[in-house]
């Protein structure tokens, strides 16, 4: 019975790995391509650059450039399931700043530009850099082969 508990419990953590990835790897690349494209109502490099010169983040378009990257780059990343581990680390860094540098002096909720958002997203992205990619990912099906191939 243990070993059927032990089983189950492998398989849903491995499973449950996939909608994090997929959801949040989804919102980064939106806000990514905000920063980076203009897309979706963003403001592209040069006003995203300005904006965070304006808050303290100097130089503003590279810090743009630097965020805009690891949000796009970094969500596609955790879509697909590769490297999911330091995608995972560098996406919870950019959190981290973007937590205590915009949103931590207004509250938690997003109805006030709180962290609330930000702080979902440092969750997920802990829980993907702890647990890994997971069983439907581009890092299993590497582990799987080169296990097998010894």
């Amino acid at each position: 019975m243990k070993n059927i508990i032990n089983t189950i419990t492998k398989t849903e953590q491995s499973v449950a790995a996939l909608p994090l990835r997929l959801v949040a790897g989804i919102l980064f690349v939106a806000h990514g391509a905000q920063k980076l494209f203009a897309w979706f109502g963003g403001y592209g490099l040069e006003g995203t650059g300005q904006w965070m010169e304006s808050i303290g983040l100097a130089p503003g378009f590279l810090m743009a450039l630097m965020a805009g990257s690891a949000e796009f780059f970094g969500g596609l990343l955790l879509i697909i399931g590769f490297l999911t581990r330091p995608t995972s680390f560098v996406l919870a860094i950019t959190m981290i700043v973007a937590i205590f540098t915009v949103h931590i002096n207004n509250g938690l909720f997003m109805s006030n530009n709180g962290y609330e958002f930000g702080l979902s997203l440092l969750a997920i992205t802990v829980a993907l850099l702890v647990q890994g990619g997971g069983k439907f990912s581009v890092d299993n099906q590497i582990q799987h082969a080169l296990n097998t191939s010894k």
